[in-house]
């Protein structure tokens, strides 16, 4: 593993040493994975107030020019063409074989289609639309910008005051604001279940912006320790953990990321990667072996990533691939892939944990009711 001071650093980076956060390796980057209150404070602040994380290591993307939309709907199952003005949806980039190379948001701002993709996979991405779509439309890497999340309930009433007019948005919409003679991008959306914010903005305005919004009384940092145990009792996808280029959107249990334009009969259906495999697995011609699933230990045992699960009469079923024991929950959660016919709520199935069968439920998702402003 490279040295801390080998790896790169975001914007924020002095201000995660000011803020005494322990930094970790996390993308290639320098990350702070938690500052002294401790992951269970950070964790409970957001739920209950407002919490900063750091973000810039995600990837931003320009993909502009005419044909920008259709050429961007040929990589993925979803609808890009009908999208809204500054309206932002999920999308999942696939393989040939129907895999999933990342998930993603995007927004039409008009002009262009703003792309948000993992830091882990930015470089990857960005060679895979160039290589697919880049004759077809302008692909703009943006790297160097900053990326903030400010979410919680109170986020709305601390970002209103450096950003007026942001209380206007609501849930997957976004809008171009002006702070301090920068050009800022902000959508209502987030990683954790609550209502938030996404905000996008040039590397020399990050620190001062974080600052400005660290001084407000509902603002406090957090670090990617309890941003993972936020969207897991979101029961959000972690890529790299619970999706990955050997899982198909309809494994991963996110067919309702695909609108009814892109399926069997749509209007555009297929004509993205793996769409043969993808909408065979979606109509059930071509039956799936194994399903993303919630699950809750029915014993406060924490099951982690990549503990085997076995059926009640000890056939090995799964595995897990996200769990900890949820801080707002009150109970071990976790995230695993499962046979079908051990899919179903309520299901009963068990975590073999050092050599122990601890019983586990297979759970509807989110753990933990999201708290989205849909106006």
């Amino acid at each position: 593993m490279a040295d801390l001071n080998e790896l790169l650093q975001t914007p924020l980076h002095a201000l995660h040493l000011e803020l005494g956060a322990r930094m970790v390796h996390f993308a290639g980057y320098a990350m702070p994975v938690q500052y002294p209150a401790g992951l269970m404070a950070e964790h409970h602040h957001t739920r209950n107030a407002a919490g900063l994380f750091d973000v810039s290591h995600m990837g931003q993307l320009r993909l502009s020019g005419p044909e920008a939309a259709t050429a961007f709907e040929s990589l993925m199952p979803v609808d890009v063409i009908g999208l809204g003005l500054n309206r932002q949806r999920y999308g999942l980039l696939l393989n040939d074989e129907g895999g999933i190379i990342d998930d993603l948001m995007f927004v039409n701002r008009g002009s262009d289609l703003f792309v948000i993709v993992n830091g882990a996979c930015k470089h990857g991405d960005l060679t895979h639309i160039q290589a697919r779509i880049g004759g077809r439309c302008t692909v703009t890497p943006q790297f160097d910008r900053g990326l903030l999340a400010l979410q919680g309930p109170q986020a709305v009433h601390a970002l209103q005051r450096l950003l007026p007019g942001v209380e206007s948005l609501v849930f997957m919409t976004g809008r171009a604001f002006e702070w301090e003679g920068a050009g800022l991008y902000v959508t209502r959306s987030g990683y954790t279940g609550e209502d938030g914010f996404e905000i996008s903005l040039p590397a020399a305005s990050t620190e001062a912006f974080a600052r400005a919004l660290l001084a407000q009384p509902e603002v406090k940092p957090v670090g990617l320790g309890a941003r993972n145990s936020l969207r897991l009792e979101a029961g959000l996808c972690l890529y790299g953990n619970d999706i990955d280029t050997s899982t198909t959107p309809v494994e991963a249990s996110l067919g309702w990321a695909i609108q009814k334009v892109r399926r069997t009969g749509g209007e555009r259906a297929g004509g993205f990667p793996g769409a043969a495999r993808v909408l065979a697995q979606i109509d059930g011609s071509e039956p799936v072996t194994r399903k993303r699933v919630g699950l809750v230990a029915l014993e406060r045992v924490p099951v982690r990533e990549h503990t085997e699960l076995r059926s009640t009469d000890g056939q090995s079923i799964g595995e897990v691939t996200s769990g900890l024991l949820g801080p707002t929950a009150g109970k071990p959660v976790a995230l695993a892939y499962v046979t079908p016919a051990h899919a179903t709520v309520g299901t009963r199935v068990n975590a073999i944990v050092r050599g122990k069968a601890v019983p586990m439920e297979v759970s509807a998702t989110p753990f933990v009711p999201n708290r989205y402003v849909r106006g």
